[in-house]
């Protein structure tokens, strides 16, 4: 098995008496899209603000592509977007590239500027950008030192539909790219479309970890599944479900296993002659279980 680009091994970081992260662990593999979600103060900026080098950890390993990922090298290998950040009103896009590679010791990365759409906006001061386009500027910035891994802290937050849109294409070529991608968010929707694998904190602590769709199905919550019929007859009794009743003209059943309880409604819709004329399947979302783990503490 390859060796996980990003390692976080027990960290815990304390303010005072209070523990803010308290000993998580996770691996991210080169390429992943890895998620941390979870309420306000649940420790997501601090974990990702120890692996950058901003706050000091009380304890544990961080490691980037096996090697510790505090070092002066290794640091040079992390790409950064935070999750506020700024550059003087005045400089220009350009400049603001130039000034960043300097740094890296790098060759100039303009065709950073042109990949996210924003080569056009060179000699635009940066006061003058609009909130999508800063966030695209920074995104560019933190890929200028070609990184093998990029961490990027609340990267849609306030973006317009456009903006939100363009930034998850950006994301996806990321990963597309082979970079590992560490997204710390509060958008549930943007989770569970980028993400091949989560971790939800709360009060510094990791109360899951997985795919969404494995830490979806692991909640109490039943797959919801709505019927319309053309006379408005239903079935009396599905396999498997419980018919909780009408809503309008749809009957509504829950079940835990949704292909059993179709099959066996679609069956008896044929035997009495009727037709299906809307059919509809809502899973539990992702969403639903954040807010099952944040209101229970921390699953077990």
């Amino acid at each position: 098995m390859n060796e996980p680009t990003v390692s976080v091994n027990g960290l815990v970081k304390r303010y005072g008496k209070t523990t803010a992260v308290d000993n998580i662990s996770f691996d991210v593999c080169q390429g992943e899209v890895f998620g941390l979600l979870g309420p306000n103060g649940a420790g997501k900026t601090t974990t990702l603000e120890c692996l950058e080098g901003l706050r000091k950890a009380d304890e544990g390993r961080l490691l980037l592509s096996g090697r510790d990922a505090l070092s002066k090298e290794m640091r040079k290998k992390l790409g950064v977007q935070l999750q506020s950040s700024s550059l003087p009103e005045a400089i220009h896009v350009d400049e603001a590239m130039k000034l960043v590679c300097r740094w890296q010791a790098m060759p100039t990365r303009l065709d950073l500027l042109e990949r996210f759409g924003i080569a056009e906006l060179a000699k635009k001061q940066y006061r003058q950008l609009s909130t999508g386009q800063k966030r695209r500027l920074h995104l560019a910035l933190a890929l200028a030192c070609s990184p093998a891994a990029v961490v990027l802290d609340e990267p849609t937050a306030g973006l317009d539909v456009q903006g939100r849109a363009q930034l998850h294409d950006a994301i996806r070529s990321l990963k597309a790219e082979g970079i590992t991608v560490l997204l710390a968010t509060h958008d549930m929707a943007e989770a569970e479309t980028l993400c091949d694998r989560i971790a939800i904190l709360i009060h510094g602590k990791i109360a899951a970890t997985g795919t969404p769709a494995q830490i979806t199905a692991a909640g109490s919550r039943q797959t919801r599944i709505s019927l319309r019929t053309g006379s408005g007859w239903l079935p009396s009794d599905c396999e498997g479900a419980q018919f909780t009743g009408k809503n309008e003209d749809y009957g509504v059943w829950l079940c835990p296993d949704a292909a059993v309880t179709v099959l066996d409604i679609l069956k008896k819709v044929k035997q009495s002659g009727n037709t299906v004329e809307d059919l509809r399947v809502e899973r539990p979302s992702l969403e639903e279980r954040f807010l099952e783990l944040v209101e229970g503490g921390v699953a077990v």
